[in-house]
């Protein structure tokens, strides 16, 4: 009983734990690790290895343009190409990409005639690829100019032969309205801290940002790919790597910029599928892990910890919906004290979360570029009470799906690009 007790306070009180183990994490990356890089040495034209950009790409031709070009055209590096995989695009897409290949003779395309989604399209590319080295890049997706060459430090270097993938940092592109600047916050607290704490303190990560992220192609065939039959291709072939046993490194220094939703319903379904994948994961992973738990201990904390946020969406919903009953029910037969009581103390529960959140955040934003996006700090609040929320309800809802999918093969292939926003260049 005792023993329950403890546990039930532990995931009580997980946000407050997950909050501290963050913020430490992230200062131990920071002045205390040593496996990432200081500095970048830019190697000299004939020694630079070549590497397939690949781009996945489905209806989207308003964006596609202008990141082939930039692909093409500002990148810091020459011995490259560029595959783009169109997955059976209804819109203009495969017009401009044959277009763009008359004066861009590093463009290759592939035509992929029925729509089996992303990772089938990486699995093709990979067939075709040319490069040693391959880099994911979504077609609403621009790495820094500087990325590649970077990129090839964490693989060529002595110390890092057994890099099977590198993951770089994301940033937003479209920043007009409150849900992307909130997305900007979201993206340093979720995607920068926990990394850094990831990375500091265990020496692996739970999952690659998949917009932009480099293999080295041995490696991801190495895994037999990217898995067809998992909601989130990204995460599933970071755990995939590190239980073959190759080391994988998430890079801040390397920045990239995402086109993000900018509507409610895109938001929802992209969040949909990154609560499907995060849930597949720990249940394809679990008991692989924890027959050797001991000569896995990293990843064991790593489960443990996304365990702990799924049981924790799972709790704080239900108990949100006792505390709504049991007020509204007080209120009905008169027990106000009762009511106000209950409403206090799930109010003062919150208020602690949301502490802890925001110490939390703004050491992230501190570390993250340099601080450069402290000035987003003003939308922490829609941050910390909206997409917390929206966190919870997604992981509710494809908690069971989740746990059907992983225990039937069926395959994720039919995707829909989310509405794209063509960005200005002064916008950046």
């Amino acid at each position: 009983m005792r023993i329950m007790t403890i546990l039930s306070m532990i995931l009580l009180l997980y946000p407050l734990l997950a909050a501290i183990s963050y913020t430490i994490g992230g200062y131990l990356y920071n002045f205390v690790y040593k496996g990432n890089l200081k500095k970048f040495h830019r190697m000299s034209v004939e020694k630079e290895p070549f590497i397939t950009i690949m781009v996945p790409a489905h209806n989207e031709e308003v964006v596609i343009e202008d990141t082939i070009n930039y692909l093409a055209h500002e990148m810091n590096y020459h011995n490259y190409e560029i595959l783009v995989i169109d997955d059976a695009s209804t819109d203009l897409t495969v017009s401009i990409v044959q277009r763009l290949k008359l004066y861009i003779p590093n463009l290759r395309l592939i035509q992929i005639v029925e729509n089996h989604g992303k990772a089938h399209a990486f699995n093709v590319a990979m067939a075709f690829a040319k490069g040693e080295f391959v880099l994911s890049n979504d077609a609403d997706t621009t790495p820094e100019p500087d990325a590649l060459w970077k990129y090839m430090n964490y693989f060529l270097d002595s110390r890092y032969q057994n890099t099977g993938a590198v993951t770089a940092n994301m940033d937003t592109q479209n920043r007009n309205g409150l849900l992307e600047k909130s997305t900007t916050v979201e993206f340093s607290s979720i995607m920068g801290l926990i990394k850094r704490a990831q990375q500091g303190t265990l020496g692996s990560v739970y999952a690659f940002n998949g917009a932009n992220t480099m293999y080295r192609k041995a490696a991801a065939l190495d895994v037999g790919g990217f898995r067809q039959d998992r909601a989130t291709e990204d995460i599933s072939i970071a755990w995939d790597m590190q239980y073959n046993g190759w080391r994988v490194y998430f890079a801040p220094e390397i920045m990239f910029y995402m086109n993000i939703p900018d509507n409610g319903i895109d938001f929802y379904h992209q969040r949909l599928r990154w609560a499907m994948g995060g849930t597949e994961s720990l249940i394809d992973n679990f008991w692989r892990i924890m027959r050797h738990p001991i000569k896995r201990i990293e990843k064991v904390v790593m489960l443990f910890d996304q365990m702990s946020s799924i049981l924790w969406c799972l709790y704080y919903f239900f108990t949100t919906i006792t505390m709504t009953v049991n007020v509204v029910l007080f209120m009905i037969i008169g027990e106000y004290s009762s009511a106000s009581y209950t409403f206090e103390s799930f109010v003062i529960f919150l208020s602690f979360m949301v502490v802890f959140g925001l110490s939390q955040l703004i050491l992230a934003l501190i570390l993250d570029n340099d601080g450069a996006k402290l000035k987003y700090l003003l939308f922490a609040p829609l941050y910390l009470l909206f997409f917390w929320q929206i966190n919870v309800i997604t992981v509710v809802n494809t908690f069971f799906s989740a746990i059907k999918s992983t225990t039937t093969y069926e395959s994720k292939g039919n995707w829909k690009s989310p509405k794209r926003v063509k960005i200005n260049k002064d916008e950046k």
